[in-house]
């Protein structure tokens, strides 16, 4: 398998990994007695507010980076994605643990790096499969 598929079931399986997560934590909020319910978490405390947005980002994100690897291996350029295709998952994976674990500033520069890093990966995909 290449890395560019790799990398994508790696995303859609985290996606995945994180709404479990998320379940816990509702699920944990209602037997508590808590019955309100935001889709940003605003309604959870701390860590479990985390865990919905960084699910909800991951979510939110994942069509983009999913739509230009399927774009790759289903024109045969996947030679275009295959290079960056892991550092994306980590940084994927990077940004959704760090955006869990705190939201300090330096925690927020963080993620921000981590997502500008994906953001120029994207670019540089589509600039490749532009040129090809």
């Amino acid at each position: 398998m290449s890395a560019s598929a790799v990398s994508l079931f790696g995303l859609i399986m985290w996606t995945i990994l994180l709404a479990f997560l998320l379940i816990g934590v509702r699920t944990k909020s209602i037997m508590a007695g808590t019955f309100l319910f935001d889709q940003d978490g605003s309604d959870l405390p701390g860590f479990a507010q985390r865990v919905t947005r960084a699910q909800g980002n991951s979510l939110e994100w994942l069509t983009v980076p999913a739509a230009l690897i399927l774009y790759g291996i289903a024109t045969g350029q996947s030679a275009v994605t295959d290079g960056l295709a892991m550092i994306l998952l980590y940084c994927r994976l990077g940004q959704s643990i760090v955006h869990m674990a705190s939201v300090s500033f330096p925690a927020v520069l963080v993620r921000a790096t981590l997502f500008t890093v994906q953001i120029v990966i994207w670019i540089m995909w589509t600039l490749g499969f532009y040129g090809a």
